[in-house]
C-alpha cells in the first residue's frame, strides 16, 4: 500500500483578493479522499488487468482526484496534441494505466487535511456526495436529449462545486462559517454569503482556477453559469441547483422552479420527472401540481420565483 502525504495547512483568514486566492490553490497539494487512494491501492496490486473504464469510475467518484487527472493531463499535453481531453476516460488512454499507477502515488489526503477540523470535513463530504448525485443527474438528463458526448457533462457536474470544495479543506474555519450564516437565514442567496464572508465570488474563483490549471475551453464553457442559455450548460447547472436544493429537504422552496427548468429542458411532462426522482408523494411535488394546475387556469397569477 502506498503512504499519503501529511497535509495540515489551512487559512484561517480570508486572503485579500482573488488572484491571491487563485495563486494559493494552484500551487497547493490537491489532496483527496481516503476511499479513493484505497481504491486505487486495491486496483494497483492487479494493474495488468485493470481497464480505463473501471479506473475512470474510481476516479469520478472523488471531484478532486478528478480534477487532479485534468489537470495532469493538461500539465504534460505534448505540443503536438491538438484536441482538448475532457473526460477522465481520453486522459487514461493519453496517460496509460501504468504511468497512472506510476505518477498517482503518496497523495495528500482529505482527512489528514481536516484532521483538527471535523466538522468541516462533514461539510466537504456532504458537497462531494452532492456533486456526485448532480453527475449522476445530469449524466442520465444528457442521454435523454442525445447529447452529444454525456462524459463531458459528467465531468463538468462533477467540477461545478469545485470552489466550495476547496475552501472546507484549505478554509475550513471559514466555510463553516458561510454555513452558519445559511443555516440562521435560507432566504439569503448562497452566493452572497459567500462573497461577504470570502471576499470574492466563487464563480469567479471557479474560473480563475479553471484557467490556472488550463483545463479544456469547453469545460470552461460547460462551468460557466452565465452561459446558461445553451442546453448543454443549462443540463449541468439545472442538476447541480436540483442536487443543491435538495439537500435541504424536498421541501425546498427553490424546487417548483427546478422542477420546471429540467421538464423544459428535457421536453417530458412533471409526472414523468417526478416518477424518475421518485418523488410523486413529496409534498413539494404535491405543490408544484397545484401551481400547475392554477397556471394554466389563472395564467395571471404566476408564483414568483424562490430565492436560492
Amino acid at each position: 500500500m502506498q503512504q499519503s502525504i501529511r497535509m495540515t495547512t489551512t487559512l484561517d483568514q480570508t486572503l485579500p483578493d482573488l488572484d491571491s486566492w487563485v495563486r494559493y490553490f494552484s500551487e497547493a497539494p490537491i489532496p483527496v479522499l481516503r476511499h479513493t487512494v484505497h481504491e486505487l491501492d486495491r486496483m494497483r496490486e492487479d494493474a495488468d488487468r485493470v481497464n480505463g473504464r473501471a479506473l475512470a469510475g474510481v476516479i469520478l467518484r472523488d471531484p478532486l482526484m478528478t480534477l487532479k487527472v485534468l489537470a495532469y493531463i493538461e500539465s504534460n499535453r505534448r505540443k503536438r496534441q491538438t484536441t482538448d481531453i475532457t473526460t477522465i476516460e481520453r486522459a487514461l488512454m493519453m496517460i496509460g494505466i501504468d504511468p497512472f499507477f506510476r505518477d498517482f502515488q503518496n497523495l495528500p489526503l482529505v482527512e489528514d487535511q481536516l484532521r483538527e477540523h471535523p466538522r468541516a470535513l462533514v461539510g466537504m463530504l456532504k458537497v462531494t456526495a452532492r456533486a456526485r448525485k448532480a453527475a449522476n443527474w445530469a449524466r442520465e438528463w444528457a442521454m435523454m436529449r442525445h447529447d452529444m458526448d454525456v462524459d463531458e457533462i459528467t465531468v463538468a457536474t462533477l467540477l461545478y462545486d469545485l470552489a466550495e470544495i476547496l475552501m472546507w479543506c484549505f478554509a475550513p474555519k471559514l466555510a463553516l462559517q458561510v454555513r452558519q450564516v445559511q443555516t440562521e437565514d435560507r432566504h439569503r442567496r448562497s452566493a452572497d454569503v459567500q462573497a461577504e464572508i470570502y471576499g470574492i465570488h466563487l464563480y469567479e474563483l471557479k474560473s480563475g482556477l479553471t484557467q490556472a490549471w488550463h483545463l479544456p475551453p469547453l469545460l470552461n464553457m460547460l462551468l460557466d453559469h452565465e452561459k446558461a442559455d445553451h442546453p448543454r450548460v443549462r443540463n449541468v447547472q439545472l442538476a447541480v441547483d436540483l442536487a443543491r436544493h435538495s439537500a435541504n429537504g424536498w421541501d425546498d422552496a427553490a424546487l417548483p422552479d427546478d422542477f420546471r427548468g429540467i421538464t423544459d429542458l428535457l421536453r417530458i411532462a412533471p409526472e414523468a420527472l417526478f416518477n424518475k426522482l421518485g418523488l410523486e408523494s413529496e409534498p413539494s411535488v404535491v405543490a408544484f401540481y397545484a401551481q400547475t394546475r392554477d397556471g394554466a387556469t389563472h395564467a395571471g397569477n404566476a408564483v414568483p420565483p424562490a430565492p436560492t
